[in-house]
């Protein structure tokens, strides 16, 4: 592996944030003696027994972005992964959603520029039946997000607008690329993610405490969805 060096057992199942603390944080909540799994370009990783049902899992970080998740994934996938949720965070975009809340990506529109140099078309489609135990663990919406390059966007009022039309619920970085790669290595792949700000009628941001408990929602939410 160039980019992931791994230094335990990578598990067959894996969750992935974006961000490393997160990672490290879900680790400590959610996996029994964790053992780290990555430290290689600070994209944080861990790998042990979920303690909700004593059976391996890996939490390994992306970074930021398609380009990154794509390196990550792809080391992953190479190395025998065959089930993939990224726990992410995303910003709001319809009406009716709020701080906090989990959305599930049923699919994700390709507005990014990794996904689309995979060859994937304007939607990519998430694994149905991981999909549906996500919301059977209690999740509170459903349907489509935007994955996008650009986190500090000068046309976000015009995009928002189009985005809504198209109908996704929430816009992030990553999901679009995941589940491509998940599409082409044959590994079954979700998403999941925390509304961490809204963008409409202006841009509000979650509270540090409340980002936390969305955090550690997300990662039970996820586990259970394994599990089941």
């Amino acid at each position: 592996m160039i980019h992931i060096h791994p230094t335990a057992d990578l598990a067959p199942r894996a969750l992935l944030p974006g961000d490393p603390g997160r990672a490290l944080m879900l680790a400590q909540l959610l996996l029994a003696e964790p053992a780290m799994f990555n430290h290689n370009r600070g994209l944080w990783g861990y790998t042990g027994a979920a303690k909700a049902d004593g059976e391996p899992l890996t939490i390994q970080s992306t970074g930021m972005g398609g380009p990154s998740a794509a390196i990550v994934l792809e080391e992953l996938c190479d190395l025998g992964l065959e089930v993939a949720i990224r726990v992410g965070t995303a910003a709001g975009v319809a009406d009716g959603v709020a701080l906090g809340d989990l959305v599930v990506a049923r699919e994700a529109l390709c507005h990014d520029g990794t996904s689309r140099a995979l060859g994937a078309g304007e939607r990519v489609a998430a694994d149905a039946a991981l999909s549906d135990a996500l919301i059977a663990a209690g999740t509170d919406h459903d349907g489509a997000l935007v994955s996008a390059d650009v986190f500090y966007d000068r046309d976000a009022r015009r995009n928002v607008a189009a985005w809504r039309a198209a109908g996704a619920l929430a816009v992030e970085m990553e999901a679009a690329t995941v589940l491509r790669i998940g599409e082409l290595r044959g590994t079954r792949a979700a998403c999941v993610v925390a509304l961490s700000d809204l963008l409409e009628p202006e841009r509000v941001r979650i509270g540090d405490d409340e980002l936390r408990t969305a955090e550690a929602r997300l990662g039970a939410i996820a586990v259970a969805a394994l599990s089941g």
